[in-house]
């Protein structure tokens, strides 16, 4: 069994204290990635729950070696320590409870510093509770826990905040504030020097009218940023000065007193002044300081990363990111950060410049916009001959990705749009097809109306004239069936054809013309229509050709038509089905059919084309099926019901899941296996051709093995064998596991590039004759002055300049 594409988005990132490894949360594991490389080079396993927050120890040798150690939380109920240059699991404790955040304050070199000796380490959690409400009935809470590491346990009786919402905890550089955001105020808690087990933790809060999203401290000063679900930034300064440690001086006066002397600030909360910063149309989900304090970085929806002067407001961009942003994170090198992107990137920044250095590219996640069509996976289509799966994302690409590889192949731009960060969508595309060789890609592109005027749905053919999927626009049909939308796409097995149903009583027939094939190289001139079909003016919902391309098989509703696609000519019709069939496909080479139906009277369908009639069916809701390609099976992936009441996250581990994959021969309606997935709605499934069989290997006539791929909502997918009953678990890494050479640069050289060098050794001239020196100190100087080498490096080579010498012979 291989396993992939795991969300690289889930939580927050983390450096390693050299900053050449960055810490990823891809789904149970920490995945592991070279900043210089981008490829991943390590992993941690051990987790099974997903991992909610990796927090990297600031610890080096006495001889000044980084050690590489982290701790991680997860929604198993526990907290790992790991050494992750190794990797190995040092320690593992169970809070059993599930942890959504986590902190650890002790951590930070200004605590560590003014702690005299060695004490217990906390971490500060927040973890979902079961709680019971008067009706008997039940509902998750977030709650926010102290936890000892040192003593592996949970501290008894203390609980910082509760709420219905989750709670994101948020530390300050120093480690000595943590906060939340919690509706409409942010409470901030002051942390002591020396933590115990009995300390009682300060706490203020601050208020704002609208709910509140992200926060950010100040690394030196007293000064609070927060953000809301409008795009408003909030500043408060002086925060904590009464109630805090700095004396606990309580403010008296009334509110026009309050409203005078600290402008801005709601109902008497502990701040001298709150300014706000207006630029984003939408909520800001990234706010962080630079670590000198000068700057505010913010981001949101819109795509852009905005770098505000604390001081006097001026702006900076990095606009083009092209997807709405989730995290910023900075490393111990002042020129490198990261910035986490909702279309599972992440970019490696090089700063100031803000210039992306390289990116680290998951799996397209599942287009909300696709949510909107009942749930289908219309927008996923599978390259069965090379194992390559097209998945249409929001910001109108297509992304080839690889099943073996797990990494991404190529992008096609499908339309030229920029990222629209307004939540009015205008343009989708809802469709795409591969052709059988994966040379031909045909997409459906669907412009909205604006106030009834301006719809169009376009239909786009392109030609691949390389194995990296670089697709070329061929042809661009406006309006393919009228005023109507196409509701499937199907491909002839041998030639250049395709079929396209409407939801308009329609199917059209479309050819490539002046076909010629240079090489290895497929090239179309263009597409134009064969031929027009209609059946009782219902509307075509499915299309399917056989297996060698001699019937087209269409779905006018409840009816299964059989069409000669050379000369359009209908040979037969099969029987009713109970509801309107949604998807149809021949089985293999066979003369099976089958059909699947949703509604009340949801059901699965095989039929006999030969006895044209049904040869067994089930009462299912399908959520996909795929057929093998030379073969009589065919795998089907139902929907299971949902279990009644709620459900703990570390619970849905003991859980079968939620949908089962069925695997049949078309003339037996016994299951050959069965398996249980999760994630089931909105999922996909298709057979994929593996590597070739040695002689040794053949035992059931297959020359090819053949794997079945299950993609889930959420992009996850596994391939395994379907007729191998030993499968074992392996995960494919995004590039070599081995430990490769960091060949990135660092500090001055990465901020300025590599110093010249300068020799003390002069090339000797062949002649005696003795000939001045060169003019060092006329360009020695020039140029900008940040770009200059240090004094150190310029001070003997421009002493040297001043000398003149001559050739010495021996």
């Amino acid at each position: 069994m291989i396993t992939g594409g795991r969300s690289l988005i889930s939580s927050q990132p983390a450096f390693s204290n050299d900053a050449k490894k960055l810490l990823v949360c891809t789904g149970n594991t920490v995945s592991i990635f070279s900043t210089s490389t981008g490829l991943q080079i390590a992993e941690l396993e051990g987790h099974r729950g997903l991992v909610t927050s990796v927090v990297v120890v600031p610890s080096t040798t006495p001889a000044g070696k980084l050690l590489c150690y982290c701790w991680t939380s997860s929604e198993d109920g526990t907290i790992k320590y790991w050494d992750f240059s190794v990797p190995e699991l040092m320690r593992s404790i169970d809070v059993k409870l599930p942890i959504y955040s986590m902190v650890i304050p002790g951590l930070s070199s200004e605590l560590r510093e003014s702690s005299e000796k060695p004490s217990d380490l906390f971490a500060y959690v927040s973890v979902i509770v079961l709680k019971e409400q008067l009706g008997g009935s039940c509902a998750l809470w977030w709650q926010i826990r102290k936890c000892n590491l040192t003593k592996c346990t949970l501290v008894g009786g203390v609980t910082l905040a509760e709420s219905k919402n989750a709670l994101s905890i948020t530390l300050s550089c120093s480690g000595r504030y943590m906060g939340v955001c919690d509706k409409r105020k942010l409470r901030i808690w002051e942390i002591p020097t020396k933590d115990s087990d009995h300390s009682v933790l300060q706490n203020i809060r601050l208020h704002h009218t609208k709910t509140l999203s992200t926060l950010a401290f100040h690394p030196t000063d007293r000064i609070v940023s927060a953000g809301d679900v409008t795009g408003r930034i909030l500043i408060w300064r002086g925060v904590g000065e009464h109630n805090l440690s700095s004396g606990n001086k309580q403010r008296s006066g009334g509110l026009m007193e309050d409203m005078e002397e600290n402008p801005g600030v709601r109902e008497k909360d502990d701040a001298d002044i709150c300014t706000t910063r207006h630029w984003h149309s939408a909520e800001v989900k990234v706010l962080f300081f630079s670590s000198d304090g000068a700057y505010l970085y913010s981001g949101g929806k819109e795509g852009v990363l905005v770098v505000w002067q604390l001081d006097t407001g001026k702006q900076k961009f990095l606009p083009r990111i092209g997807s709405p942003l989730l995290y910023f994170t900075i490393s111990s090198d002042p020129s490198l950060s990261s910035i986490s992107c909702a279309d599972n990137r992440i970019h490696l920044l090089k700063m100031p410049s803000m210039e992306v250095l390289r990116s680290i590219q998951g799996i397209k996640l599942r287009s909300t916009v696709l949510d909107m069509s009942d749930g289908s996976s219309e927008g996923i289509v599978f390259d069965s001959a090379t194992g390559l799966v097209a998945i249409c994302s929001e910001n109108y690409c297509i992304q080839f990705y690889s099943l073996f590889d797990d990494r991404e192949v190529s992008e096609v731009q499908v339309c030229e749009r920029s990222h629209q960060p307004a939540d009015e969508v205008t343009v989708v595309v809802d469709l795409v097809a591969l052709s059988p060789e994966g040379s031909i890609m045909i997409t459906v592109e669907t412009r909205f109306a604006e106030e009834g005027i301006g719809g169009l749905v376009s239909l786009k053919f392109w030609s691949c004239s390389s194995s990296n999927k670089e697709f070329s626009l061929s042809t661009v049909v406006y309006e393919p069936h009228r005023d109507s939308g196409i509701s499937s796409i199907a491909f002839h097995p041998l030639r250049h054809m395709a079929v396209t149903t409407s939801q308009g009583a329609d199917f059209k027939v479309w050819i490539g013309s002046q076909e010629m094939q240079q090489k290895d190289q497929m090239q179309n001139a263009g597409w134009t229509c064969h031929s027009v079909g209609s059946y009782k003016k219902k509307p075509m919902t499915a299309a399917a050709f056989s297996g060698d391309g001699s019937v087209l098989a269409v779905a006018a509703e409840k009816v299964i038509t059989l069409w000669d696609p050379e000369r359009n000519i209908l040979v037969a019709t099969v029987g009713e089905s109970l509801e309107p069939i949604s998807s149809l496909a021949f089985i293999g080479k066979s003369e099976y059919v089958v059909t699947t139906s949703q509604g009340s009277k949801a059901q699965v369908s095989v039929w006999s084309m030969s006895k044209l009639s049904v040869s067994w069916s089930y009462k299912l809701k399908i959520e996909a099926v795929t057929c093998a390609m030379d073969d009589s099976l065919f795998a089907v992936l139902a929907l299971l019901p949902k279990p009644v009441g709620p459900v703990m996250s570390n619970e849905a581990t003991t859980l079968d899941g939620d949908g089962v994959i069925l695997l049949f021969r078309a003339t037996d309606h016994v299951p050959v296996g069965i398996w249980f997935v999760r994630k089931a709605k909105g999922a996909s499934l298709a057979f994929i051709r593996g590597s070739p069989k040695s002689e040794d290997d053949v035992t059931d006539g297959r020359s090819v093995q053949l794997l079945l791929a299950y993609l889930s909502v959420d992009h996850e997918y596994m391939l395994f064998d379907p007729l191998d009953g030993h499968t074992h678990i392996h995960k494919i890494s995004r590039g070599n596991l081995a430990d490769l050479e960091e060949t990135g640069k660092f500090g001055y050289a990465s901020l300025y590039g590599d110093l010249p060098d300068f020799s003390l050794e002069r090339k000797q001239a062949a002649s005696i004759t003795s000939v001045p020196s060169e003019r060092y100190w006329e360009t020695l100087f020039s140029g900008p002055s940040h770009n200059l080498p240090p004094l150190a490096k310029l001070c003997s080579t421009f002493l040297e300049s001043l000398l003149q010498k001559s050739s010495a012979v021996e």
